[in-house]
């Protein structure tokens, strides 16, 4: 079926549907950024400072938070800790890229940092 066969109330609801996708998908793009706003400041700070990147025990309790979070917006805890392993990666990428910049290399080289800050 073409879309020009559609009814036109179900095309009309389609796209009320859709349009609400993308008006979500802005916001969360945009939450993304300022997450990582945050992030890169906290790894200027942990350059400044000479800190280690990671927070095994922080990112722990983070994973578990989220996956309850996610557990009681009825959305998948696996899905959700899978986005927040990549964009805890995202932010150790970032977090190497500042500590080299910064030229003390705080990266340690296991790839982890804190949920928190990820």
């Amino acid at each position: 079926m073409s879309t020009s066969e559609i009814d036109a109330s179900v095309q009309a609801e389609l796209n009320r549907l859709r349009e609400s996708i993308d008006n979500i998908d802005a916001a969360v793009v945009h939450m993304l950024a300022e997450r990582f706003k945050a992030t890169q400041q906290v790894g200027r700070l942990k350059a400044d400072h000479q800190l280690p990147p990671a927070d095994p025990a922080r990112e722990t309790r983070q994973i578990t938070r989220l996956r309850q979070l996610a557990q009681s917006a009825n959305l998948d805890p696996a899905f959700a800790e899978k986005l927040l392993n990549f964009i805890i990666a995202e932010v150790i990428r970032h977090h190497e890229r500042i500590a080299e910049e910064a030229g003390n290399g705080n990266a340690d080289g296991n790839g982890s940092a804190t949920a928190a800050e990820a």
